[in-house]
């Protein structure tokens, strides 16, 4: 006889599960990321205050430092701040030395408050504080289980121009202390001297320096060893993550060698910044994330919830619309890392709209599918528009508004249900105005419904859902004017969803089988560390399936019923070459029961180093480009799909050279050859397969001419 139960869930107030946050840095899945400029959120060290022209401490001149410090987010992390409203990671300004000049632009003062006109990687802003103090805050923060993440831009270091070597610092880079170069005289061609970008092209915001800001010649041995060695000391301090600002205006094949570097010494969570604005939606944006190693800032989530819930010019059909494409396009759609606003563009209550349109907004963001990034001040509802008015002081540190509540009520969700971290995201009712979507992993499953209009209440009849039968309260407590629900057999009693309500139910239930939802890091090489995550793994370690291979004993770091660690078999045991490629990971208990395959993750050849490969006289019909192919995986495996390129030819070397910056495996001879190709027809160049050894570190430039037929 089968028993159907009501019950009402939870029956006690809600208990976050014990945090591995601070251990397990290649997920953030079940994380809730707060944005700080570190120079506007708290003085909490007032001895450490830029002098003269660089400072106002009245913080009205936006474009001077202000006297936000580490010690200011220390003394907030400590009286529980980010803790209240469920806040597990900090993401704070790129922690690195900037320069001391005030840069005059059109009569305007400017300094490097934000962190982002950098001078020397391997040292800390004064005026956030010293080493030690940057210590103390990755202490302070792991010992409320909040994880550390550093902007990071190894795209540029500072204004600069090329005939006035007294122009600021003149783009300078120091090594600790040590001048590597400076913009003026570069004859070690540290950067890049091909005036600045037009944003016409990718090749043209790679190559070109982004504004005015002296561009890094990634290409270059010393410069590509400075940057793995930086970032290695910031990872040294214990930090936990990394934002990669201005990954579009950075070679693609540098940043790939980098995270492979980067993820062979500490597996650590890595987004980028690509900006993509309204309605824009781009192929180079979803390979990159998928490919690349690092996740990105979805700004299409951005982009659409501002338009759909503060703008109102998007329907409720138009979220869900967004949220199914990107789950197609975005291979590791968990991984994104979703947000309203930032630093970059005007904040979402910028006119003060309605703030029960910032808490929905906000309530979506908790709930749904990526990683979700809340910008310092949201939660106060500061209001700014464009850089920088978007980055005035903390106006408050009040944890009695309904938008810090709503924070504190729905991230520890993210933590306790895993429907919220890693479930697949289903509509079940919808018009232009009411959205009720359903989020499922396994048998846990999470019901969230919001009604973005503020005058009129939606009668919701026809509602089926995944979650068992029984009474089930808002997560919230009505603090938006959310009311419990009534189910039985999957069949929601029809309810009123008043104005302006947003309601929040879940059921979370043990596995009996496992259920993989997260693999990270998605890049990875022979001898790495990869942790999954999901439920039903087992306390007995079992075995993993990286494709045809099987992952056992030692090899088998850790075995938990929630989470598992493992070490990709080294080259000794697995040829690289056959080894490399994209392949699901399934997990496979002791009593024989598999789970579900991941999304596939990359295995390359071995650790990686950045070579241009560039191929002069090769002509081509309107339409026509030029690929490069080889034997190994990183090349394509001299599949035509796969294929590297289009190659660039417009401003390190210019047509009939083309060019491209690519990841390959360090100290291995290869084979490769180049073709043409114009939709479906293709054209190789002829000639026996080229040969090359690609070097043991650092990087290097192949120059060959075509080889006709």
């Amino acid at each position: 006889m089968i028993a159907t139960l009501l019950f009402v869930w939870p029956p006690q107030p809600l208990q976050a599960a014990p945090d591995t946050a601070v251990t397990n840095t290649a997920n953030f899945s079940t994380d809730v990321i707060y944005q700080i400029l570190t120079d506007r959120f708290f003085d909490g060290n007032p001895r450490n205050n830029p002098k003269g022209s660089l400072f106002d401490g009245t913080c009205k001149n936006l474009k001077k430092y202000c006297g936000g410090d580490w010690q200011g987010i220390i003394n907030n992390i400590n009286d529980g701040y980010f803790t209240g409203m469920g806040v597990t990671a900090l993401w704070i300004s790129q922690p690195v030395e900037n320069i001391f000049h005030v840069i005059n632009n059109s009569g305007v003062q400017n300094t490097s408050y934000h962190g982002y006109w950098a001078r020397d990687f391997k040292k800390t802003n004064p005026a956030y504080g010293t080493m030690e103090q940057f210590k103390q805050l990755v202490k302070a923060a792991h010992a409320k289980n909040i994880k550390i993440i550093i902007d990071f831009a190894p795209n540029h270091t500072s204004p600069a121009m090329e005939t006035d070597p007294n122009f600021g610092d003149n783009g300078r880079l120091y090594d600790n202390g040590t001048l590597v170069a400076g913009y003026t005289n570069d004859t070690s061609r540290i950067f890049h001297h091909n005036l600045g970008t037009d944003f016409s092209s990718i090749e043209d915001g790679i190559y070109r320096n982004l504004y005015d800001l002296a561009d890094l010649n990634h290409n270059n041995t010393i410069v590509d060893k400075y940057f793995k060695d930086a970032i290695q000391l910031w990872l040294d301090m214990g930090v936990d993550g990394i934002r990669v600002d201005a990954v579009k205006h950075m070679p693609f094949g540098w940043q790939k060698s980098w995270m492979s570097s980067i993820y062979s010494k500490k597996p650590v969570f890595t987004f980028g910044e690509w900006f993509l604005g309204a309605n824009e939606v781009s192929a180079d944006n979803h390979a990159f994330a998928n490919e690349s190693g690092m996740s990105l800032l979805d700004f299409r989530f951005a982009q659409t919830v501002r338009q759909v819930f503060r703008d109102q010019t998007q329907s409720m059909q138009s979220l869900n619309n967004m949220i199914v494409s990107t789950a197609k396009d975005y291979k590791y759609v968990n991984d994104q890392v979703t947000f309203i606003d930032n630093h970059d563009m005007e904040r979402f209550h910028v006119n003060k709209t309605n703030k029960r349109m910032l808490e929905q907004a906000l309530a979506f963001t908790l709930t749904s599918r990526g990683v979700p990034a809340v910008y310092y001040g949201t939660e106060q509802y500061m209001t700014g528009g464009n850089d920088p008015e978007n980055r005035a002081r903390m106006s408050s540190f009040s944890k009695n508004t309904t938008a810090y509540q709503v924070m504190g009520k729905l991230g520890p969700l993210r933590k306790v249900n895993p429907a919220f971290a890693y479930g697949t995201t289903q509509e079940r009712w919808l018009n232009n105005d009411v959205y009720i979507y359903e989020r499922k992993f396994g048998n846990s499953v999470a019901l969230v419904a919001i009604n973005r209009n503020l005058s009129n209440a939606a009668h919701i009849s026809g509602l089926v859902t995944a979650l068992p039968s029984g009474q089930y309260q808002d997560m919230l407590s009505g603090l938006l004017n959310g009311s419990e629900l009534k189910i039985t057999n999957g069949t929601v009693a029809p309810f009123k969803l008043d104005a302006g309500a947003v309601a929040v139910w879940h059921h979370n239930l043990d596995e009996t089988s496992p259920v993989i939802g997260h693999v990270g890091p998605t890049m990875v090489v022979p001898g790495n560390k990869v942790s999954i995550d999901g439920r039903g793994f087992g306390s007995e370690k079992g075995t993993v399936h990286i494709g045809a291979v099987r992952v056992t004993g030692t090899d088998i770091l850790s075995w938990e019923d929630t989470h598992i660690e493992v070490k990709i078999p080294p080259i000794r045991l697995i040829p690289p070459m056959h080894f490399a490629g994209h392949y699901d990971l399934v997990v496979e208990t002791v009593k024989r029961t598999k789970s579900n395959a991941s999304p596939s993750i990359q295995v390359l050849t071995a650790s990686q180093v950045n070579v241009r490969f560039v191929i002069q006289g090769a002509n081509t019909d309107m339409g026509e480009n030029v690929y490069l192919s080889g034997n190994i995986f990183e090349l394509g495996s001299w599949d035509i799909k796969s294929a590297i390129g289009p190659m660039y030819n417009q401003v390190v070397y210019k047509y009939p050279n083309w060019y491209i910056d690519v990841s390959v495996p360090a100290n291995t001879q290869i084979q490769y050859k180049f073709l043409k190709k114009k939709g479906s027809h293709l054209f190789w160049e002829g000639g026996k397969n080229r040969t090359y050894t690609t070097p043991s570190s650092g990087t290097d430039t192949v120059i060959v001419n075509w080889q006709h037929q």
